[in-house]
């Protein structure tokens, strides 16, 4: 067995690292279109790349790198799903997939590095200058059998994303992930990339995608991303003003009964473990936990 090469990626790398992907962490989704579309058409103003690790022809690890531009915190970088097939693994791969992830975070300017790591790989992490802070809880939902269409409460309407102006969804999940847990706000969401990553997105099922509509205006979203039979809550979330009513629960088992009308079989998503509201959305809806990561920080000197 050769030693892993490290190469940036390519768009023509997508199956084989969806293939790996789905091995390592099954419960995330992202397909082949997706996934090449990244590759070709990284998100705008975010320095984004990635790379992959080869051996003997096989695609056998992946990592991405960017800046944040989500947040108003200045200066942060992420290293996101660094990951090899467990055959490869303790043979160096990993490593140098992260000295490349980190060196073109220091080409961007980056003094705060942030990045995910299951509860084994944490001492990998640490190794490499990583302080574990917030834990993150992966979540399932069997469709198979269906969730109940909900009713909707007077003076709420369930609407699909389909059809919608994109600036008027846009506008709720800006809004509503202000406050949303984790290392740095998300509260400089901007329309251009949120267009790219979300709206455009090869992924996004926006006939599925629900939000609910108060007295005229837009409150909650529920976005669904798929492929094939399985799907990704990408967000859920319900603006300030208008917390407290339910709107997130009706929304999310909306959006998961069109999802099941439309052929997924299995529902993934994630949480901040300091979430209370959606976690119990979720375990409220028949989610159960598969999995948990913590995300890390280092701060680059």
């Amino acid at each position: 067995m050769s030693a892993a090469e490290i190469r940036p990626a390519r768009p023509d790398d997508a199956p084989a690292v969806v293939a790996l992907r789905a091995l390592v962490y099954p419960y995330l989704v992202r397909g082949v279109e997706s996934t090449r579309r990244m590759i070709a058409e990284p998100p705008p103003g975010e320095g984004w790349a990635g790379w992959v690790a080869e051996a003997d022809g096989q695609i056998v690890g992946w990592v991405s790198a960017y800046r944040n531009t989500q947040t108003s915190t200045p200066g942060v970088g992420e290293i996101a799903l660094l990951h090899v097939h467990p055959e490869h693994r303790r043979q160096g791969a990993g490593t140098a997939l992260f000295d490349t992830a980190l060196g073109h975070l220091r080409t961007l300017g980056t003094t705060r590095v942030l990045t995910h790591a299951r509860t084994e790989s944490l001492p990998f992490a640490q190794r490499h200058g990583f302080t574990a802070s917030r834990e993150l809880r992966y979540s399932a939902l069997d469709l198979t059998t269906a969730p109940p269409m909900p009713q909707a409460p007077p003076g709420v309407r369930l609407v699909s994303a389909a059809g919608l102006d994109p600036r008027l969804v846009h506008r709720v999940d800006a809004e509503s992930s202000r406050d949303e847990p984790g290392d740095v706000p998300t509260d400089s969401l901007g329309f251009d990339l949120w267009r790219h990553e979300c709206w455009d997105n090869p992924g996004l099922d926006r006939e599925a995608s629900t939000l609910a509509e108060v007295d005229g205006e837009l409150v909650t979203l529920s976005l669904v991303k798929r492929d094939g039979d399985r799907m990704w809550s990408d967000f859920t979330g319900t603006l300030p003003a208008y917390r407290g009513r339910g709107l997130a629960r009706l929304a999310k088992q909306a959006a998961l009964h069109a999802a099941a009308a439309r052929g997924v079989r299995t529902a993934y998503t994630s949480n901040d473990e300091a979430n209370a509201p959606m976690l119990a959305v979720n375990e409220r809806l028949g989610y159960r936990p598969v999995d948990s990561q913590w995300s890390c920080r280092r701060t680059l000197s």
